[in-house]
């Protein structure tokens, strides 16, 4: 379609009688009619078409980002960056990745120039500790809990708060460029890192980000799991993959909206969880419970 005859089309929403027909005709043609549609919401003074285009933009946009999260997890969701970019294109869909990859990228550098080759794992994590939250103070918002913002990548880079798991990925993200062993562990309650030592001389162990890098033997974990009253599994000890922690964030955002009593928000997100998720998703991968 030429852009007169889109911008034509668009012009007859304002018909009740044929707007289903045109709302459905303009759906199938996807994301790239959406800047006509935001032109349309400029020029227009009517509420009620206001709302109809923002309807419609919202409607595109969902899908297109149903699309991409379909083709991320088809190409095994390697790409945790970009995962954790479509979530949050959810709430921002401008939100730019290469933005979020420079802002990654610059604290890679930072801890870079700290790191030694003489090092020991616990000095290595000493380093990104000390960069992450010393020098940049990336903590736990406990302020705002279930605050949505908490699973938005680009809100916990601006504003230096999040939860546990978005702390941790930010850590993990910085720490994977820098060739570290340094894993997402699906602790109940709580999302943890693990370093894994290539060699077999050195003990893996566990890092809390929520509590600033707090480095936690397998006794810890064992100790956290035994105050939960629950049944110890392998799964609370070992690695898990970059599907299993965007499993997990899409849970955690789940919950900030039904928190804040936003269902078709949370209905919405859960439909973006089914992407994801199969039946034998094991039931440890839960929203974070508040510190």
């Amino acid at each position: 379609m030429t852009n007169k005859e889109i911008k034509a089309l668009i012009s007859l929403l304002d018909d009740p009688e044929v707007a289903p027909q045109i709302q459905e005709r303009i759906q199938t043609l996807g994301e790239s009619i959406i800047p006509f549609l935001e032109e349309s919401w400029e020029e227009t003074l009517d509420p009620q078409q206001q709302q109809r285009l923002e309807d419609l933009i919202h409607h595109l946009q969902f899908e297109g980002l149903q699309q991409r999260l379909r083709v991320w997890r088809d190409s095994g969701g390697e790409n945790l960056l970009e995962g954790m970019w479509l979530l949050n294109s959810f709430q921002y869909p401008d939100a730019d990745l290469q933005s979020l990859n420079r802002a990654i990228e610059q604290l890679r550098f930072e801890v870079w120039t700290l790191l030694r080759p003489e090092m020991l794992p616990t000095e290595q994590v000493q380093v990104l500790n000390h960069v992450l939250f010393r020098a940049h103070k990336f903590a736990a918002n406990t302020q705002n809990f279930h605050s949505p913002a908490n699973s938005m990548l680009h809100r916990v880079l601006e504003t230096r708060r999040g939860n546990p798991l978005t702390l941790c990925v930010i850590y993990l993200l910085v720490a994977q460029r820098l060739k570290l062993p340094v894993f997402g562990v699906n602790l109940p309650n709580l999302f943890v890192l693990t370093y894994r030592p290539e060699t077999p001389l050195i003990e893996s162990f566990y890092i809390n980000c929520y509590n600033r890098g707090l480095i936690l033997t397998r006794t810890d974990i064992e100790h956290y799991i035994a105050q939960l009253n629950l049944t110890s599994n392998d799964i609370f000890y070992e690695p898990c993959s970059h599907l299993d922690i965007l499993r997990r964030a899409l849970r955690n955002l789940q919950l900030s909206f039904e928190k804040l009593q936003e269902p078709a928000k949370a209905a919405e997100v859960a439909q973006l969880l089914t992407i994801l998720t199969n039946e034998e998703q094991p039931a440890t991968d839960a929203p974070e419970g508040e510190e």
